[in-house]
Parts: C-alpha cells; sequence; structure tokens
C-alpha cells in the first residue's frame, strides 16, 4: 500500500523538479494525500500529545516511515516493461546530436533523421548508394529544401549533394556547360558569366540546386521557352542496382528523357551537361492592365515577348504584366521617368500598415509590442505585405484591403528596370507560404485556345463566392513543351503551350494554431480548385507542390489521375531497374505510383 503512493509522490516532485519549481518539502506530498492514507490517517487520530518526548517520538516514527518507503521504491526490482517505467510524462528532452532536423523552406514539412549523408566527390556518392543498397536503407535525394511539399525529405535518411558543387567544363563555342549536380543555380550562373554564357531560362529564385530543379519540372516563364530539364542533354546518374550510368538523347534515350524529371527515384543525379546561352541583358516593363484589356492583347503579348507573366489580385480588376526582352530588341534602353519615386509608391502602404497596427492594438487591448515598434519605413513591400496579413490572416475584409493596397503599388510602380536576364527573372515570392500551382494546356503559340484566361476568370468567381482570404498575388506563367514525359508539361509537339497558375496563402507567424488555421483555408482554397477546375481544364500540379491526401478515397482518386497523364508504369518499371530495394524513395513516392492500382 506504502508502494503506491510513494510512486505518486515521485511522480509529483519529478514534475515539479522538471519545470524549476522551489524544491517541495518532505511533508507537502504526504499532506496532499492524507485524506486517502490510511497510515496518515491513523496518525491524524490519535491523542493530541502531551509531552515534548511524545512530540519528537511522532516526528521519529513519521521520518522512518519515509525513509523506508523511499529505500523500498529505488531497491526493489522491478521488471524493465513495468507501466509507470515506460510512462513518457515529459518530452522535453534534448536531440541526440546525431540527430539532423531538415525542413523545406517554407516550414510546412520537416523530418528528424540520423542519416544524413553530404558525400564530397563522385567516389564517395558511389559507395554511399551502394552501401545502402546492400543494406537496403532508404538514402533518399534531397536538394536545397525549396519544394513546397519537400517532396525530397525521408526521416529514414537522406543524401544531399552540397558539397559536390563544381563547374567541371564550360564549352564556350558550343555553349555547353558540364556541373555537378549539387551547385546552385546562382552559383553556376556566376561561375559561367565570365564566359559569356547563361542559362535559358530561369525559376523565381535561385537558391535550387541543379540537381533539384530539374527532377522536379521546374520552370520559369515564356511561352517559346520550355522547362529548364529541357536545358539538360546529358546526365550522370548514380543508380543502386547499376551503379553509375551516363544516359543522353544519343545514349539511351527513353531512359533520358524519363530520368530528366525523375523526381530522384531513378539514381542519384551526380552531374548534369547542359545546353546554355549567350549572356544577355532584359528590359523588364511593369504595366497594371485589366481582364478586359488581356483578352483583347493576349495573344500579341505570348508572341512577341520572349518572357511574360500575369500577376492577378483578388477582389481588384487589376492584372500586373511583366514582359522582358532583350536590350536590343529595344534598341537600347528605354528612356522613361517614373511618375513616383519608391518611397512615394510604397507610402501608402506603409500607412495602411501604421492604420492597421493601431486598430488591432485597441481590438485586442494589448499595449505596443517589440515587433511593432520595428522600422516601418526600412521594410520592403513584401515584408510589409507579410505583416499586414499577419494581423488577420484569415479575415476576408482585412485580407482584400491589402490586396488594394498592393495593386495601388503597382500601379505607382510602373515602369522599365535593366539587368542581365539572371537578375531581371528572379521574383521576390513573399515570406514562407502554402502554394499550390496546377499545370495545363493552352493551345499553340499561333493560336492560343484562351482556355487560360477562362481558368483564372472562373478561379476569381471561385474566390469571391466562397469569400476566400486569398491573398496576392495569383501567379500565371507559360512555358513551351519538353519531351520529358514525367513533367507535366510533356507533349510530343513542339507548338504546344502550357499555362502555370499558382495559388497561395501566406504563413506570416510563427504561431502554431495560427499556422494550423491557416493551413486548414488553404487546403479548403485548394479544394475548390481541385474540384471545380482541374479536371475541366487537364490541370496537373507541380511535382514540388502536389500533396498527399490523408484521404483514403482522394488518395485513390489522385493515383488514377496520375496514371491517365503519365507514364507510371514505365516509371515504375525503371525503378524496379535501378532501385529494387527502393532506397530512394520516401512516403510521397511510394503513395503517387504504387505497384499496382489499389493500395
Amino acid at each position: 500500500m506504502l508502494r503506491p503512493l510513494l510512486l505518486k509522490r515521485s511522480l509529483r516532485l519529478h514534475h515539479h523538479h522538471y519545470h524549476h519549481s522551489s524544491n517541495p518539502s518532505h511533508s507537502h506530498p504526504l499532506r496532499t494525500l492524507t485524506p486517502q492514507n490510511p497510515f496518515l490517517r491513523r496518525f491524524s487520530s490519535l491523542p493530541e500529545p502531551n509531552t515534548d518526548a511524545e512530540t519528537r517520538k511522532y516526528i521519529g516514527y513519521t521520518a522512518l516511515l519515509l525513509f523506508c518507503g523511499a529505500a523500498t521504491y529505488y531497491s526493489f526490482p522491478l521488471p524493465e516493461n513495468a507501466k509507470h517505467k515506460k510512462a513518457q510524462i515529459f518530452r522535453y528532452a534534448p536531440l541526440p546530436e546525431d540527430l539532423h532536423t531538415v525542413s523545406n523552406w517554407s516550414g510546412t514539412h520537416e523530418v528528424q533523421t540520423r542519416n544524413f549523408h553530404q558525400p564530397e566527390n563522385i567516389d564517395e556518392l558511389e559507395r554511399v548508394v551502394s552501401e545502402a543498397h546492400k543494406g537496403k536503407t532508404r538514402i533518399r535525394p534531397v536538394g536545397s529544401g525549396l519544394s513546397p511539399n519537400g517532396i525530397g525529405l525521408s526521416r529514414i535518411g537522406m543524401v544531399n549533394l552540397s558539397l559536390m558543387d563544381s563547374i567541371l567544363e564550360v564549352d564556350k563555342e558550343k555553349k555547353i556547360v558540364r556541373v555537378q549536380a549539387g551547385i546552385r543555380v546562382q552559383q553556376l550562373v556566376d561561375g559561367i558569366k565570365e564566359h559569356g554564357l547563361t542559362l535559358q531560362n530561369f525559376a523565381s529564385i535561385r537558391e535550387q540546386q541543379i540537381g533539384g530543379i530539374i527532377q522536379v519540372g521546374a520552370h520559369g516563364t515564356g511561352a517559346r521557352l520550355p522547362p529548364i530539364d529541357e536545358q539538360v542533354i546529358a546526365m550522370k546518374l548514380v543508380t543502386p542496382a547499376k551503379g553509375t550510368i551516363e544516359i543522353s538523347k544519343e545514349k539511351d534515350p527513353e531512359l533520358f528523357y524519363l530520368a530528366r524529371c525523375g523526381l530522384g527515384g531513378l539514381g542519384v543525379v551526380a552531374e548534369v551537361t547542359l545546353q546554355c546561352v549567350d549572356r544577355q541583358e532584359l528590359v523588364e516593363h511593369t504595366v497594371v492592365s485589366t481582364m478586359d484589356e488581356i483578352k483583347k492583347n493576349h495573344k500579341k503579348l505570348l508572341s512577341e515577348n520572349k518572357h511574360v507573366k500575369y500577376l492577378y489580385i483578388p477582389y481588384t480588376d487589376s492584372v500586373v504584366v511583366v514582359r522582358c526582352n532583350p536590350v536590343s530588341k529595344w534598341k537600347g534602353p528605354p528612356k522613361f521617368k517614373p511618375k513616383y519615386t519608391k518611397d512615394e509608391a510604397i507610402q501608402h502602404v506603409r500607412d495602411l500598415y501604421r492604420e492597421s497596427l493601431q486598430k488591432y492594438r485597441v481590438e485586442r487591448t494589448r499595449s505596443k509590442s517589440s515587433d511593432d515598434e520595428q522600422n516601418i519605413d526600412e521594410l520592403s513591400f513584401t515584408e510589409l505585405r507579410d505583416n499586414l496579413i499577419a494581423l488577420d490572416p484569415l479575415n476576408k475584409n482585412h485580407i482584400v484591403k491589402v490586396n488594394q493596397a498592393e495593386a495601388e503599388f503597382w500601379k505607382k510602380s510602373e515602369g522599365y528596370r535593366v539587368g542581365w536576364s539572371d537578375e531581371i527573372l528572379g521574383f521576390d515570392c513573399g515570406g514562407q507560404q502554402w502554394v499550390s500551382e496546377t499545370c495545363f494546356p493552352a493551345g499553340k503559340l499561333a493560336t492560343p485556345s484562351m482556355k487560360d484566361l477562362e481558368y483564372i476568370e472562373e478561379l476569381k468567381k471561385l474566390i469571391e463566392k466562397h469569400e476566400i482570404p486569398a491573398p496576392a498575388p495569383i501567379e500565371q506563367r507559360w512555358t513551351g513543351s519538353t519531351r520529358s514525359p514525367m513533367s507535366p508539361a510533356s507533349s510530343l509537339s513542339e507548338d504546344d503551350i502550357f499555362s502555370w497558375v499558382g495559388i497561395i496563402m501566406y504563413l506570416p507567424t510563427m504561431d502554431a494554431r495560427q499556422r494550423k488555421d491557416i493551413t486548414e483555408e488553404f487546403f479548403h482554397y485548394r479544394h475548390l480548385t481541385q474540384t471545380k477546375l482541374w479536371d475541366n481544364y487537364s490541370a496537373y500540379e507541380h511535382w514540388a507542390k502536389i500533396e498527399v491526401p490523408k484521404n483514403k478515397d482522394e488518395l485513390i482518386a489522385l493515383q488514377a489521375r496520375l496514371r491517365k497523364r503519365f507514364p507510371v508504369d514505365a516509371y515504375n518499371k525503371a525503378r524496379r531497374e535501378l532501385d529494387p530495394n527502393r532506397i530512394l524513395s520516401n512516403n510521397k513516392l511510394e503513395k503517387f505510383f504504387p505497384e499496382s492500382e489499389t493500395i
């Protein structure tokens, strides 16, 4: 009977100790347990002591009782699987030193692993892959961790090539460059500019590793330009079953095209040979238009501009049109004097932020926090937008005001910018965010189907009908086709064009509850687009942005959709031949591409 009492005592003391409270006295737990303890009830029923000797006697009995109980508890041999030994009351133990925490850029996906390999050369990479294959130990290839869906993550193990980041060979005459796959896009561009070369196109950011950016089918914008994987003319893969192989359109073309957008499942991309272009300066022209004006000029905008994209602002009729062309087309940089300075263009956004801070401070009856005291005048537009949204991210009326301020900002920012292509084609995407991007056919360059604009009109109606707190922008870009069959823009016709549309919700806070609420709202937003638009427009999500459904029926439906668009059987066949033990796989790939049509 004494034993469980002391067990409770020890747990209570452990609780106080863990949270750094003051040390409890020996009598504290006994006082708590007195009404239920027959030993202590016996003490309480004794007559009141008449002498100091009797008092000392009972104090001695109490001390002896405590000592015996403690000795019994800590010395009695218990089985290792005793329930109270297994219980984990607290989970605040520090992480082991060998445990690596890897998360994607948006902080939406995170894993912890003890197996994180970073080989420094191809010999080490081959050894890592070979040992993993023999031991049937997973080592999922992961790049810079920029994919919003964390497609490269695996808690069982990963291999990262960030230490294999060299430019191996440059053929200036043929404009061909061979690099290690761990090199980052910006690092590559900086390394070949002295040779007068650059990449044909760029995604919005430059931090991706080359191996990763091609494996997920990333893209830039320009209806005449294919996705980035089409720039690859040869690859070196380190495979589990067949070792290191070199493939190209001349050497094993079927596997080459399949592996260019191979999602890291056919081998670890060790080296990439790229067809580059001459480095050139571009003129970027930004103007705010409307959907009616866009409809009249859409075909011309797609065909006459090397790069073009539209940024739609929900709950407004504003469409930001950004087009980029070589300086030579303009016969030199255009002469243009902007109507507003940069400070004047952004001032109304600062004013809105100050007003909103005051409003929400009053509504929440809180004092001015240190976060509010930052120098607002030093924040960029995207930082101001993030901070504004953070005040009330799921309030539709608040988001409408923020979007209206953004539309006004772009109107005051109309004008031209001149720079090298790698500088101009980048885009400040803002802070952490959830993203869903779909790709669908949009006709041919000479005869656009106009389905791309219809998609946007339906999307904006959905947003307004369901009062979704959708922030700006909805980004729309275009590419040509690619011969990589696993790309959402794959086509055998070189004249086909594809539209890519991205929707977002920012995660401007680290508050777990608020991030959870935003996440739920985003997936509601995404689900509406999926059910109302995707099948009607033959739209498929970007591989780096597609999420695995938790619902079994939804997962089966996703698998069926993927089979309609992509050569899943051919991809799985190649996986069986090159990686029979699935050491390069992860949960996402296994869910996307099961060996049979059933789960």
